[in-house]
């Protein structure tokens, strides 16, 4: 997918080089200060930035490519989604319900499964293990129709704060709903969306400047929670 980056945890390679780095960038700023003194206060103050800087780049980003694009296939299911169970082999028993309060749904070739948690691939199967044996065709499939879960948006966009998303939302569309970006601010380059994930937070990066610019590319969508972090462009003054 275009424009779209997984960030990994930034690590440091041996401390040898990094140190060579630190000195390297210490010289350089040393030799301009004692050419201009007078700009010696802001290079000074930009000292830190230049060696974190050099401590994140020790971590190249790598592509993230997107498998599966379906907004809802490896959500987990919450109280009160509708979803469609569809039976290939015998069309008549399709029906679309809602996930109850209980978490659970009705078979209607008889008895109930637990559905909420679960991810649609997962339900398929348990359904497939409790009413299999009936069924000429062994497929089920199952399709959220409806979803209702919160994502976030903040940063640089007009209006930023909670969204509630009532169908597949993308990053732009959420950033849309948040009023769109605030141009004067904005770094479109480097647009950040936080997910978290079994206890760990994942970091992607969106380029929206090639995004909105190229003749195509394929949706990011959003997951329930995520967060849609616009930085600021970074000024030296």
């Amino acid at each position: 997918m275009g424009g779209v980056n997984r960030l990994r945890g930034a690590g440091v390679g041996s401390n040898a080089a990094l140190a060579n780095r630190i000195r390297t960038v210490k010289t350089i700023i040393l030799n301009i200060v004692s050419c201009r003194p007078w700009r010696a206060g802001a290079f000074l103050s930009w000292l830190a930035l230049g060696l974190a800087s050099l401590v994140l780049g020790c971590s190249s980003p790598i592509v993230y490519k997107v498998k599966d694009l379906s907004p809802y296939r490896d959500v987990r299911l919450r109280e009160g989604d509708s979803i469609k169970i569809a039976f290939p082999g015998l069309p008549a028993l399709d029906g679309v319900q809602q996930v109850r309060r209980d978490g659970k749904v009705t078979i209607n070739l008889g008895g109930e499964a637990l559905a909420m948690g679960k991810t649609p691939a997962e339900l398929e199967k348990d359904i497939l293990d409790r009413v299999g044996a009936q069924l000429a065709v062994k497929q089920v499939i199952v399709t959220i129709t409806a979803s209702v879960y919160p994502v976030f948006v903040t940063g640089a966009v007009l209006r930023p704060g909670k969204i509630t998303a009532e169908r597949p939302l993308s990053a732009l569309e959420a950033v849309m709903e948040a009023g769109g970006f605030d141009f004067a601010k904005a770094n479109l380059k480097s647009v950040m969306i936080l997910r978290q994930v079994e206890g760990t937070v994942t970091n992607y990066s969106l380029n929206f400047r090639d995004i909105l610019k190229g003749p195509r590319s394929e949706p990011f969508y959003l997951k329930p929670a995520d967060v849609v972090y616009v930085p600021e462009k970074f000024s030296w003054f």
